[in-house]
């Protein structure tokens, strides 16, 4: 089948971005779709970013609203920071997938539907009482029909599919029609499907037809009235490659343990939506990488910790959940002054709350839940790109503190793409783990005069011989000690080495105006939705800073100075106002709060309301 666009085809109209979000049942490949339409922006040069949504349960029934699955993708020929607020484009495979994601519809949007989904039982189950492809509801709309179902039958009649099998590839003719009328060059998703499917030639064979028919229907009828082209972004040069923030995280630590010279161990249990973790770095065993899935997060944590005695860059992936599981091992981490990072991919809570849908509602345990003073490291990264620098700096600090550090990411991150510029392994600094060989003098518990942090030594380094466990330290020699004015000296010790670690970290940067009206404060993955609702205020003349903070215990210098230079202060995160409780006390700022709970990142609308509304008092 020739896939070249028919001679009445006019130019395409050019856009400089687009939203589209596909929204289906949960079997009926919508991740697939989106990350495969995304990787073909990606390889035409757009700048990119996306949102996969998907349903909390795991098996609910098809059908339903409670099984929709989702992905957003926002590619653009400029530089973009979010997936997008209202979609553009809306490909909805079933009523529930309407139902379910109608109202964000941007005014006059395309809206394409399965509409040989929409059945009397389908209908039902999704709540409707009368079909809304006819009733006249859906009027305003750019309302494009198809029934899938049948167009993707007659297109596999000649395979040996069942009836089953051939409804499976309607994903791939949603996927074809979509590079039609976005003007897509389908020649590098043929050769990846069959890559793909390469041992199943008769399911490649099959997806291929599906995705040359959804190609050729957009270009055979006249259903829409144009195609649309997105150029390339003009971005720095470089060499580019589509990540996840979890994917991101695990090559982060990767590179980490190459540069410090050290086997990298992670102890983890499987927790969404964090489990993506360990599935990447398994896969890395050639490079040093043991993986261990435990049998809970407790034995979890304690292996970590076994391998950081034993001289490994060592580390445990959870959610928040595993978070407060591991909060006792934490504490042995810390009182024996072991290199250990922590990665807690946020979900919302409390308990399993809903463990796919994002938040940032970890923070006051990152920073508090262990029992007595118990002071950790904690930084956040920003974005999926972001994560790949934040794993290097965190393990950074941990080996050179010799103290546990715990990452903050969470759902929206974990599972969102952007492009990142893959670094030249040269330009990454190595790491120095130090470990101590020489026993002329040693105390295990003397310190460097620079960092506070003891001597790290490997089992079996002869004359080195110390004892370890969950019991005070003397200061000087590790032995047990219960003596009180020992206790208080050791918990002021392990204070003042997280708080020494500020001298070895980036200071407070704001972007925008750097002293005004308003300073915009965020952390973790706001980033993207706080920078262009600020932005939006500053092409108005507004006088708006953007601080984001990617170190969070401790805080960076210089915090108290740049709140100074602000009439207000206004701290954005997706919790109750944990981090704004946090800096009110450590600063005594009047910081005012803009906060969302729903299991959703901040849409930018929503950001440059709530700064409108703090300029406006």
């Amino acid at each position: 089948m020739d896939l070249q666009p028919s001679s009445k085809s006019s130019s395409p109209q050019s856009l400089k971005e687009v939203v589209i979000r596909f929204a289906g049942d949960s079997g009926d490949g919508m991740q697939l779709t989106g990350t495969e339409f995304t990787r073909a922006a990606a390889l035409a040069g757009n700048d990119i970013a996306t949102f996969p949504d998907f349903p909390a349960e795991i098996r609910a029934p098809a059908g339903t609203l409670a099984g929709v699955s989702g992905f957003q993708l926002h590619f653009a020929s400029h530089s973009i920071f979010t997936p997008g607020d209202a979609p553009d484009v809306i490909v909805a495979m079933n009523a529930a997938a309407l139902k379910a994601n109608l109202n964000d519809l941007k005014e006059g949007g395309i809206l394409i539907v399965n509409e040989g989904s929409f059945t009397k039982a389908n209908l039902k189950k999704a709540g409707y009482e009368a079909n809304p492809l006819e009733d006249g509801s859906l009027d305003g709309r750019r309302l494009i029909a198809i029934d899938m179902n049948q167009l993707v039958a007659k297109a596999l009649d000649e395979t040996e599919l069942s009836p089953k099998e051939v409804a499976r590839c309607k994903n791939f003719w949603a996927l074809g029609l979509m590079y039609w009328l976005y003007s897509r060059e389908p020649a590098k998703q043929i050769d990846w499907i069959q890559a793909k499917f390469k041992r199943k030639p008769e399911l490649a064979k099959a997806n291929i037809l599906a995705f040359k028919a959804g190609y050729a229907y957009g270009d055979a009828t006249e259903l829409f009235q144009e195609t649309f082209e997105v150029k390339s972004a003009d971005m720095p040069q470089g060499r580019y490659r589509r990540v996840m923030g979890n994917n991101a995280l695990a090559m982060g630590f990767v590179a980490a343990a190459n540069k410090a010279d050290l086997p990298l161990f992670l102890g983890s249990y499987p927790i969404t939506p964090a489990s993506d973790i360990l599935h990447d770095l398994a896969r890395y065993k050639r490079f040093g990488v043991t993986t261990f899935q435990a049998e809970d997060e407790i034995a979890a944590m304690g292996a970590a910790i076994g391998a950081a005695y034993g001289g490994a860059l060592a580390m445990a992936t959870t959610s928040g959940p595993g978070l407060a599981l591991k909060g006792e091992a934490m504490g042995l981490a810390m009182i024996l002054e072991l290199p250990v990072v922590v990665v807690n991919v946020q979900r919302a809570g409390p308990s399993t709350g809903m463990p796919t849908k994002t938040e940032q509602s970890d923070f006051l345990q990152a920073m508090y839940g262990r029992n007595g003073d118990c002071p950790v490291a904690v930084l956040a990264a920003k974005s999926p790109a972001d994560c790949f620098d934040t794993a290097i700096e965190a393990s950074r600090i941990a080996i050179k503190y010799r103290c546990p550090v715990i990452v903050l990411s969470d759902g929206y991150i974990a599972n969102g793409a952007e492009p990142w510029r893959m670094p030249k392994p040269e330009n990454i600094p190595e790491i120095d783990p130090g470990f101590r060989t020489d026993p002329e003098g040693y105390m295990p518990y003397a310190r460097n005069p620079d960092t506070l942090a003891r001597d790290w030594v490997r089992p079996g380094t002869p004359g080195l011989q110390h004892r370890v466990g969950g019991l005070e330290k003397d200061q000087l020699t590790g032995d047990v000690s219960y003596d009180p004015e020992n206790h208080e000296t050791m918990v002021r010790l392990r204070e003042e080495k997280i708080q020494n670690i500020a001298n070895d970290v980036t200071e407070a940067q704001v972007e925008g105006a750097q002293e005004g009206d308003l300073l915009v404060v965020g952390w973790g993955g706001t980033y993207g939705a706080l920078k262009q609702g600020v932005a939006a205020h500053l092409a108005q003349g507004n006088k708006v800073g953007h601080l984001h903070l990617r170190w969070l215990s401790p805080l960076p210098r210089g915090l108290e100075d740049i709140f100074k230079r602000y009439k207000k202060v206004l701290v954005c995160e997706l919790n109750r106002g944990q981090v704004w409780r946090h800096l009110r006390a450590e600063y005594l700022v009047p910081a005012e709060k803009y906060t969302k709970v729903q299991g959703l990142p901040f849409m930018v609308s929503e950001i440059k309301e709530a700064i409108d509304a703090h300029l406006a008092k």
